[in-house]
């Protein structure tokens, strides 16, 4: 069976692994899903991840979750722009998450980057995702 949304699959596997207080959790490698868990690392919100190529071109991302005295750092995390109705912004309109704690996540002409970065490139483009 095909997967619409694999980037929300990302985030629900993300999501669920935290609550369940995994060190680890594997979804299917894309471009798409590298870029969004750049961003994630960059921001500090996990630890890394890495590449696993299996036999018959199959790969996955083994993604590390980050956690602080035993609670997990992304708090909240959820997929804005969906498959049945996306979401786009110009960059004076790119929406705050908790009044600038957290991070909004676009896709943009530039490529994959967070709020604060959109800005300082004057792009807007479609919302993939929040972070807090």
């Amino acid at each position: 069976m095909t997967m619409t949304d694999p980037l929300g699959d990302m985030i629900t596997r993300i999501r669920n692994a935290q609550l369940r207080k995994k060190s680890k959790v594997s979804t299917p490698a894309s471009s798409l899903r590298g870029n969004l868990l750049d961003v994630l690392k960059a921001e500090g919100y996990i630890r890394g991840y890495a590449k696993v190529e299996f036999d018959g071109g199959k790969s996955e991302f083994e993604i590390e979750l980050k956690y602080f005295d035993g609670q997990p750092v992304i708090r909240e995390i959820a997929r804005v722009s969906k498959p049945g109705r996306r979401v786009y912004t110009s960059v004076t309109n790119i929406p705050r998450v908790a009044n600038g704690l957290g991070v909004t996540i676009l896709s943009t002409p530039k490529g994959v980057m967070a709020d604060h970065a959109a800005r300082e490139a004057n792009v807007g483009g479609e919302v993939l995702c929040k972070v807090f």
